[in-house]
């Protein structure tokens, strides 16, 4: 599989090693993904962790030139419609998400399951919490935002996010729930940025079985249904 990077940070730089340990090829590495040679596009798979910015500017051009995208650049929800309709129309396959971590991806279905007793088994007020390191430039996170959709959704409680940027935390996000007899809570902690890269680099090599646009919380949905709904021999 040939690879573009579109933004070239600290996410960038850990998707690239991640690759290192793969038989894929990054064929390019940008900032500025406009000014990639379009004759190197057609057969590749661009990874976007750009800024929001700059991935509003330039999801037409990633639409109209790559064989599928993986995004995980987050701040572009007010022109989602917009984005998504461009992909469709381009017939380009696309996998976005607000973190690629397979444990988040666990915790979202914890989360939900957890939700729906709550509210239907108990006097339960939900809360969040979300912690990142101090250059982190969304607040809440686009992680955060994703639990509260869940929880309003499930439970039909507008529940309120509380961010904490400090120091150099990874990323960490809290559901509680509480009631006057009791707290429950629901916890992921990142270690590195690793496990970001490391789902980002395994929904694109998914792109290739996929047509169409994808959150990617419905594909491992798909996966965890296959697994919780086993059968017995």
């Amino acid at each position: 599989m040939e690879i573009v990077l579109s933004g070239y940070g600290k996410m960038g730089r850990e998707i690239e090693s991640v690759l290192k340990d793969t038989t894929h090829t990054i064929i390019a590495k940008s900032e500025d993904i406009l000014s990639i040679d379009k004759r190197l596009t057609a057969n590749s798979v661009c990874i976007d962790f750009s800024e929001p910015e700059a991935f509003l500017k330039n999801y037409r051009f990633i639409a109209e030139n790559f064989k599928a995208a993986v995004v995980g650049t987050t701040g572009w929800n007010d022109a989602k419609d917009e984005v998504i309709a461009s992909f469709r129309e381009c017939q380009t396959t696309m996998i976005y998400a607000s973190n690629f971590s397979l444990g988040v991806g666990i915790l979202f279905k914890l989360c939900e399951i957890a939700s729906r007793l709550c509210s239907n088994l108990g006097e339960y007020d939900p809360y969040i919490i979300e912690m990142h390191h101090k250059f982190k430039l969304d607040s809440p996170s686009g992680t955060a935002k994703s639990l509260k959709e869940i929880v309003t959704k499930e439970s039909g409680h507008n529940v309120t996010i509380e961010s904490v940027r400090s120091g150099f935390i990874p990323g960490i996000h809290r559901l509680g729930f509480e009631s006057a007899q009791d707290r429950i809570t629901i916890e992921h902690e990142a270690f590195s940025r690793r496990g970001f890269a490391l789902g980002a680099v395994t929904a694109a090599e998914w792109s290739s079985e996929l047509k169409g646009v994808f959150d990617f919380r419905d594909i491992i949905e798909n996966k965890f249904t296959k697994i919780l709904n086993y059968e017995r021999d």
